[in-house]
């Protein structure tokens, strides 16, 4: 039995149609999610520089600070422990050898302890001052243990 060329030809065309059109769908279907990740990829490296910030850069918040007193503005009400500055307010509570005190009872030098909070506009407000070294705490008396 021999076979007609068209015939032949026929299911050779057939047969290239469905290679084509499985391909096709194929990267219809598995082509798109790819280039959708691409993109998205793209995008997240052009927005990580931006969004990145300084290393050195901290973002405020609030704790406890000490360290020896570096500059007093009175005038602006600020402090300086070191490298940072610490805005004094109407709020913050001042002590000296745990009694209450005033800004004018500190001196350029002494060791200053006490308590932060950043404000809205990313400045620190100090809630808690206390000027001069650490005072030692009550002792107390050792609790007896109980025998039955």
């Amino acid at each position: 039995m021999l076979l007609k060329p068209t015939c032949y030809l026929t299911t050779m065309m057939n047969s290239k149609l469905k290679i084509l059109s499985c391909t096709l769908s194929a990267v219809i279907i598995f082509g798109t999610p790819l280039q959708l990740i691409a993109q998205t990829n793209k995008q997240k490296a052009a927005t990580s520089p931006a969004q990145k910030k300084d290393p050195t850069e901290k973002k405020a918040s609030a704790g406890p600070f000490h360290g020896k007193l570096g500059n007093l503005d009175k005038s602006a009400r600020t402090i300086s422990v070191g490298k940072r500055t610490f805005q004094i307010n109407a709020e913050t509570k001042i002590y000296k050898a745990g009694k209450p005190a005033t800004l004018d009872d500190s001196v350029i030098g002494e060791e200053v302890s006490g308590y932060v909070k950043p404000t809205e506009d990313g400045k620190m407000v100090a809630t808690k001052l206390n000027l001069g070294p650490k005072t030692e705490a009550k002792e107390t008396k050792p609790r007896e243990k109980k025998t039955k």
